[in-house]
């Protein structure tokens, strides 16, 4: 099947990227398939399955392919400076304007070594790709800026890591894959012919509206600030732990990217850290608000060389743009969190009835996802009883009434305040350890009904789906997941 790629990324010099063509699996097996994202990108799911799909996904069917390559970048990990990482197991084969005009990067993570590889063997365990390609489409239905997954497919090989596990290829589709790390690349090498060449390019494809204005680099770092701080509110309301928030993990499209040891928090803990690399707690559930400020003074730095003539004033413009994140992100949070307890504008006295719900989850050790859907229950007339334990109905009997006056000041009627939170607040998330058993599934017994099943439930998160109520549930204590791990 021809596929009308295109190669804009590859206009830019040498130096942004390799050539590399994808390494040939032995075995490939199509394992998930997104037809519905398929038609979006203007192709046909029926053409795509009877095409050898398994070649196509797997990168088969480009190992002698001239115009793949891997991208360059540095990035901070854990606060750690290191100044090459790059695609080192993906390679994009190139680029798709889908159907509502919006130009997709199509990449393979796990096609082989690259250039950037550095000891890597460039392979994915199949275990990671199942991850991302349920994760990721989940985080889209919930109406979060995401990386979204085409397809996932089985190697037909080993890859060695703490034990031989079953190697996948996953289909990556996003806006870019250029990260904060890639302006960093440029920035350190003090290529300034290329960190301009980076802006441009990056204003051209995601923001070409900044032309407009005086100063289009500037404009573009307070772009940046702003779709990073409103994507991390959006990731909180939810309960999402990203797990590793390196620079190089951070989209300048604002989408979320890299689906490594993420995890979406069951009982409420503001410190709630599953990563097992993150040791510290450096990217814990309530640190991921100062940590996208943190990287985003790092974006700002890799600019300082194209903001401004006199570096005086480019400091000055830097962190000027950069101090703004705090009231972005307070105001987005508050209009997320806010919309959860059904609340369309935001007063004074919101934040301190969004802590102290919050405390009383802390307190509780109560589900963060179920709790708030359950105030949506007691709007719905159903009894506190139904909704709550009795430990929490005690908790909350100080703040009901507190939160049932702030609703009468909400100008929309009870029925309009009622879908609010409906929209606001899933009733399925991708849980631990539901994700961890389609993992296992197709690990163990290369069975990916599960995962299907799970993807399908995933799909409509603010439905009520009766048939799946289990998948609601948080784990007994034996279901538990103590820790998430990173692909690589």
């Amino acid at each position: 099947m021809h596929i009308p790629f295109e190669y804009t990324y590859q206009t830019l010099p040498e130096r942004f990227y390799s050539r590399i063509a994808p390494i040939s699996s032995k075995e490939p097996e199509l394992a998930l398939f997104n037809a519905e994202l398929a038609l979006s990108l203007g192709l046909s799911p029926d053409e795509l399955l009877s095409s050898h799909p398994e070649s196509l996904f797997s990168g088969n069917a480009f190992s002698e392919d001239e115009h793949t390559i891997a991208l360059a970048y540095a990035g901070h990990q854990f606060g750690n400076f290191v100044p090459q990482l790059g695609d080192g197991r993906a390679i994009l084969l190139g680029e798709l304007v889908d159907t509502d005009g919006i130009r997709r990067d199509i990449q393979l993570k796990g096609a082989g070594r690259t250039p950037y590889s550095r000891r890597g063997d460039g392979r994915s365990a199949l275990g990671p790709v199942i991850r991302e390609y349920v994760l990721s489409e989940a985080m889209h239905h919930l109406g979060i800026p995401t990386t979204r997954a085409l397809a996932a497919v089985t190697s037909g090989e080993t890859v060695r890591r703490e034990s031989r596990l079953p190697g996948g290829v996953f289909t990556r589709v996003a806006s870019s894959h250029i990260r904060i790390g890639t302006f960093e690349y440029f920035a350190v090498r003090k290529d300034i012919e290329g960190l301009q060449l980076l802006a441009e390019y990056t204003i051209d494809r995601h923001y070409p509206e900044l032309r407009r204005e005086e100063n289009p680099y500037v404009a573009l770092l307070h772009t940046v600030i702003g779709v990073q701080a409103h994507l991390v509110a959006q990731w909180m309301a939810v309960g999402f732990i990203h797990g590793v928030m390196n620079t190089d993990n951070m989209s300048i499209s604002g989408e979320t990217i890299d689906y490594g040891p993420c995890a979406f928090m069951d009982a409420f803990d503001p410190a709630t850290v599953y990563s097992y690399i993150d040791r510290n707690g450096r990217y814990a559930y309530a640190n991921q608000g100062p940590i996208a400020q943190w990287n985003l003074a790092r974006f700002a730095e890799s600019l300082l060389p194209i903001l401004a003539e006199e570096q005086k004033e480019a400091v000055s413009l830097a962190n000027n743009a950069v101090q703004t994140f705090g009231d972005i992100f307070r105001s987005a949070w508050l209009q997320a969190m806010g919309s959860k307890l059904g609340l369309s504008t935001a007063v004074d006295d919101d934040f301190s009835l969004i802590e102290e719900f919050l405390n009383i989850l802390l307190e509780n050790e109560a589900d963060y996802t179920n709790s708030f859907r359950s105030l949506h229950g007691l709007l719905l007339e159903r009894s506190i009883s139904d909704c709550f334990s009795e430990p929490m109905r005690k908790s909350l009997e100080p703040w009901l009434p507190r939160w049932r006056k702030r609703l009468e000041q909400e100008s929309g009627s009870h029925a309009a305040v009622a879908e609010t939170m409906r929209l606001s607040n899933p009733a399925f998330i991708p849980r631990n350890h539901r994700v961890e058993e389609v993992i296992q599934a197709a690990v163990e017994d290369r069975n990916f009904e599960p995962a299907k099943l799970l993807s399908g439930i995933l799909s409509r998160p603010f439905v009520d789906q009766g048939e799946h109520e289990r998948f609601m549930a948080p784990p007994e204590e034996h279901e538990v997941v103590q820790h998430t791990f990173c692909g690589t």
